[in-house]
């Protein structure tokens, strides 16, 4: 069974940094990739950040480029979300989220296999 677990969401003041971190177990991902979507009050879920297992290639929505940077480990299995200069407008829900065999689909939810629960992110002016 695979099991996605995110840690590193808190509350923090605009402009500061937080990283997010998301271990996956049951399965790699050698072939696909691992990512990030949020979800704020009333919106729909969004896309963030994906990266390759395999090259380590980065995509990144154009609300957090220069700013968050994504990054993996494959040892570990674990994908790694830097946020710095954070905005009010970043507050959501971060949710972790892979798919087995990238194709290059990737900004949308039903692009992605499994998801993990969520971690709060709360950025305050």
């Amino acid at each position: 069974q695979v099991q996605l677990v995110e840690s590193g969401g808190g509350l923090v003041q605009a402009g500061g940094s937080l990283k997010l971190a998301c271990a996956a177990s049951g399965r790699t991902f050698n072939n696909g990739a691992m990512g990030w979507f949020r979800q704020a009050p009333g919106r729909e879920r969004e896309f963030v950040a994906t990266i390759t297992f395999s090259g380590g290639n980065t995509f990144y929505s154009d609300a957090v480029k220069g700013r968050f940077t994504i990054s993996r480990d494959n040892v570990r299995n674990t994908v790694f979300l830097q946020m710095n200069s954070l905005k009010t407008e970043d507050t959501a829900v971060y949710y972790c989220t892979a798919v087995r065999q990238f194709s290059g689909n990737l900004y949308w939810p039903t692009d992605y296999d499994y998801w993990g629960q969520g971690t709060q992110v709360t950025v305050s002016s």
